[in-house]
């Protein structure tokens, strides 16, 4: 095993031919993914993989320069392909990693086939003519309740994110992954993400993306998926799903898995 892969837990399962690479989002790890792998691993090579900073990546690796932008995480996923030799690969990507997807497939497109985007948005700050659901003062408490007692605001946090029932298995899964932050990290982590804006950059991003999205989801309104659609480069699709919740992929797999499965298989007629 190679040094990226070792620093990222890459996983590869499955005989396929074909790659599908799963990428997950802020506060979570490749555990996100666990309803969604059984029904890939017979017919697709499946790689799993821990963006750095998640909880089970070692601290000591997380570069708080290389990852105050998403470009840090784009060159991390680039170098994991390079390191299996991939050569041409089906992103799923979650909330920020459905961006951080968008950015390296500028520089290599023909390293994707295609995206599909789960819960995604290129800016959660509102803008004039743009809602992305946020404004700066919401974001100024919730970093300032970040770094005032973390684990108080993981308890918080994780219901409102997953949407649904306080004691539902996906809310206590995902406490527990965003809990195994560490907490100047996962301070850093939310700060650029929330504070990020890929807004000119989406119609540089020329490969067909799939975008799936919660009718309810408290990160991302349902205004931005259509946002994403009328402004990516490429071939574009939008499918709002009746599942609730910013992590649907966990907490609503009944619903999520057979349209994910749906948009994997099948391309955007063209």
């Amino acid at each position: 095993m190679g040094i990226v892969e070792e620093a990222h837990n890459v996983k590869v399962l499955g005989p396929g031919d074909r790659v599908i690479v799963l990428a997950h989002g802020f506060g979570t790890d490749q555990s996100v993914w666990k309803h969604l792998v059984p029904h890939l691993v017979e017919d697709f090579r499946v790689v799993l993989y821990d963006n750095m900073g998640a909880g089970t990546t070692n601290p000591e690796y997380f570069d708080f320069n290389r990852y105050a932008t998403l470009e840090g995480y784009a060159y991390d996923l680039l170098a994991i392909l390079e390191e299996l030799q991939v050569d041409s690969c089906i992103l799923v990507g979650h909330s920020v990693s459905a961006m951080v997807g968008a950015i390296a497939s500028i520089s290599r497109p023909d390293l994707f086939s295609k995206i599909i985007m789960i819960s995604a948005s290129p800016r959660y700050l509102n803008d004039v003519d743009y809602y992305g659901g946020f404004e700066q003062e919401d974001l100024d408490q919730l970093f300032e309740a970040m770094a005032a007692n973390y684990k108080a605001w993981c308890s918080g946090f994780a219901p409102l994110a997953v949407g649904g029932d306080m004691e539902s298995v996906a809310v206590q899964e995902f406490s527990r992954t965003l809990f195994n932050m560490r907490p100047d990290i996962a301070l850093s982590v939310a700060q650029t993400i929330f504070q990020s804006d890929m807004r000119q950059i989406l119609g540089l991003v020329t490969i067909p993306c799939h975008i799936l999205q919660s009718v309810k989801d408290l990160a991302v309104p349902v205004v931005v998926s259509e946002y994403l659609h009328q402004n990516l480069g490429g071939e574009s699709i939008v499918e709002v799903m009746t599942s609730d919740g910013h992590l649907p992929q966990l907490s609503s797999p009944d619903i999520v898995i057979p349209v994910l499965l749906r948009h994997i298989r099948y391309d955007i007629k063209a």
